[in-house]
């Protein structure tokens, strides 16, 4: 349908070697040299009270370690296994909000979502493409585009789309009334039309049902209208 402009459609650490009054320590058997091998290169709490034990065990008995240094140490592995369950903890928090989010958004289908706003934008020379959702069938209306001041711009007679219902492609060249193409901006775009029971009904861009929902790299969106939004977008559910 064309009409007056508009148609519409239906931490780790690395590299450590451990030296202990000017020798370099290493588990040695006879012979053979033992080297231990951390391809991550990163130093847990495991790792950590070895590295304690083996200080202690090859420290000069003439010249033990001082007290306050293995003091300091015991008080790293305590902090460093601290550390290690809180990142244990926030990975399952993480896992249980991510869980949480796909629920939420599985159980909107079916739900009206909103924008928030009822305003659409045209570029300079042009117009714009966008759906009204109508929930009941239309028998007779106008869809009305206004400027932000609230002055009607452009009326549509929605007579051609009496029978229809759900969701409403339109098409506007970005002109006014009488043909004068309009600056580029925002406009909001409202609709008010009577059902087929006689019924005075009002409804704008911007809300409607949600349909499905998808994940598109790792990111929840929802169709809205003929539209995929991300779910971050939606004002409101209700």
């Amino acid at each position: 349908m064309a009409t007056n402009g508009i148609t519409s459609n239906t931490t780790g650490i690395a590299g450590i070697t451990n030296t202990l009054n000017g020798t370099s320590v290493s588990n040695t058997t006879s012979s053979s040299t033992t080297t231990a091998s951390n391809p991550n290169a990163v130093l847990g709490k495991d790792s950590f009270m070895k590295l304690l034990l083996t200080e202690l065990q090859y420290q000069d008995p003439t010249s033990p370690m001082d007290s306050e240094k293995i003091l300091t140490q015991t008080s790293q592995l305590a902090t460093l296994e601290s550390a290690d369950n809180t990142n244990k903890a926030m990975a399952k928090l993480v896992g249980q909000l991510n869980s949480s989010q796909d629920y939420n958004a599985i159980s909107a289908i079916g739900k009206m979502a909103s924008l928030g706003t009822n305003t659409i934008s045209i570029p300079e020379s042009g117009g714009a493409q966008f759906d009204i959702y109508f929930p009941n069938e239309i028998a007779s209306g106008t869809l009305n585009i206004s400027d932000l001041n609230g002055n009607i711009v452009k009326s549509v007679d929605l007579s051609d789309q009496a029978g229809n219902s759900g969701n409403l492609s339109f098409n506007w060249d970005g002109k006014d009334t009488n043909g004068k193409a309009l600056a580029a901006g925002s406009y909001s775009v409202t609709a008010d039309y009577t059902d087929a029971s006689g019924e005075t009904k009002k409804t704008q861009y911007g809300i409607y049902p949600v349909d499905s929902v998808k994940y598109d790299a790792g990111e929840v969106t929802m169709k809205l209208g003929n539209s995929y939004v991300p779910m971050n977008k939606i004002k409101e559910f209700f």
